[in-house]
């Protein structure tokens, strides 16, 4: 658990430019609080203590604004920045070295039991405001872009923006994370946008038309004259 413990801290120094020191990120970073209390709520849900286990978590809300259900399943090196509203879900599994940003939820669609949240790849970005719902995969490498609203699976090396959330980018660079060198992409704001793309289609489509129309038009008037 220290190990893991210890990753999260290494993940916050790596990928947070504003933090100055350890000290700064062990006190003053309420994703790694949060953290610390979901481990521990885990490990008591894990022996089957669900009372004390949720007890635990909303103590980790209470203080942190995140709420993490003691049940998921979440690997190492994991970031959340701000953190504020952020939800994980019951049966969420996250990966490795995964950041979340603010307001962002992994949730389900409805009352069925079973595994009804996502499972997270590693290496994955969670932009602010995302809501990933139901119980597909988002695979490794993805970036989902803010705001957007995730409804099915999405491959390795994509990143996802809008709602309904849809793949703009595939097959990207693959981002791959060692310990002597963290290539994550965290830009949040270089992101393709899917419904201007279409309006420009459709902007160019509408001034052919208007040219093939006026020709027309110009072949019919000199017929006539």
């Amino acid at each position: 658990m220290w190990e893991t413990i210890k990753e999260d801290v290494k993940a916050i120094r790596q990928r947070d430019p504003a933090v100055r020191s350890w000290a700064e990120a062990i006190l003053c970073y309420p994703g790694l609080h949060a953290l610390f209390f979901y481990r521990i709520a885990h490990f008591f849900y894990n022996i089957r203590l669900y009372l004390l286990a949720r007890i635990i978590s909303n103590i980790g809300r209470f203080f942190t604004g995140i709420e993490i259900h003691p049940g998921a399943r979440i690997g190492k090196g994991i970031f959340i920045d701000h953190g504020m509203g952020v939800v994980v879900g019951e049966t969420t599994e996250i990966g490795d070295n995964v950041t979340i940003y603010q307001g962002a939820t992994l949730g389900g669609t409805g009352k069925e039991k079973g595994k009804r949240h996502p499972t997270i790849g590693n290496n994955v970005v969670i932009s602010s405001g995302a809501k990933i719902l139901g119980p597909f995969t988002v695979g490794d490498n993805s970036k989902i872009g803010a705001g957007s609203v995730v409804l099915k699976e999405v491959p390795p090396n994509c990143t996802v923006v809008g709602v309904p959330g849809r793949v703009v980018v595939k097959n990207n660079k693959r981002l791959k994370y060692t310990k002597s060198n963290n290539e994550i992409d965290l830009d949040q704001i270089k992101l393709p946008d899917p419904v201007f793309q279409e309006l420009e289609c459709l902007r160019k489509r509408v001034s052919e038309l208007e040219k093939y129309i006026h020709k027309k038009e110009g072949d019919v008037n000199d017929e006539i004259i």
